[in-house]
């Protein structure tokens, strides 16, 4: 994390914890936009400040984004990057077009039918992209994205089995390379604890589903 996140992800729990989060629904509401807030803050401090002319250097997990995007250019494989925000999208295409000098996409339920197949079928079949952004509520189904083999979710729901379904656009019929599946988590926030709730989530999916004690058995003893 970055001094200026963490700058902004205390203050934000400090304002919104002195004026309490009041009671029934509205607590709720309260509660949501706060945790929007502090998740925001892990993606970029400027989809909160709203100061975006300089996106390097400001957020850990951008350039570690970064860094990771141009390994992969290096050895000419694709990669789909999913995020729950649509701003956040649209910052990442644009930093990532100018990191690469190639044209992102960026796939998003605001686009119509025929733009998102078209956008589908431009980076399925051409190497002119080597990353797309995908909304990750919007390519949950459906799609299938085989010529990528490197799937990065840049920030976490808090469900594994919608991230999952996502991940599931190259584990499709026609994918012949192996597939590596990154999450990026800001270390201090928010994000380790959606992380171990999915550890703890699978775990009992896993007992549920199998019938398997050793998924429990694989917990560290405080998440059992």
């Amino acid at each position: 994390i970055s001094n200026e996140q963490a700058l902004l992800y205390n203050s934000a729990v400090e304002e919104a914890f002195d004026t309490g989060f009041g009671t029934d629904r509205g607590r709720g509401t309260a509660v949501l936009a706060l945790l929007t807030q502090l998740k925001l803050i892990c993606n970029h401090p400027g989809l909160v400040n709203g100061d975006l002319a300089r996106l390097a250097d400001r957020s850990g997990k951008l350039d570690r984004l970064t860094d990771i995007v141009e390994e992969l250019a290096e050895s000419s494989r694709a990669a789909l990057v999913f995020t729950q925000y649509r701003r956040t999208g649209e910052i990442l295409a644009e930093h990532l077009e100018r990191l690469t000098g190639a044209p992102i996409p960026f796939f998003h339920g605001g686009l119509d039918v025929d733009k998102r197949d078209k956008m589908v079928d431009q980076f399925q079949n051409s190497d002119r992209s080597p990353v797309m952004v995908l909304s990750l509520r919007a390519a949950g189904y459906g799609l299938n994205l085989t010529r990528a083999s490197t799937v990065i979710h840049y920030d976490r729901w808090w469900n594994p089995a919608v991230e999952a379904q996502a991940t599931d656009r190259v584990h499709r019929i026609g994918q012949k390379s192996q597939v590596t599946v990154m999450a990026l988590t800001t270390e201090g926030t928010l994000e380790e604890h959606i992380a171990s709730l999915h550890t703890r989530k699978k775990a009992i999916a896993g007992l549920t589903e199998s019938n398997n004690e050793l998924a429990l058995a694989a917990l560290d003893d405080s998440t059992l």
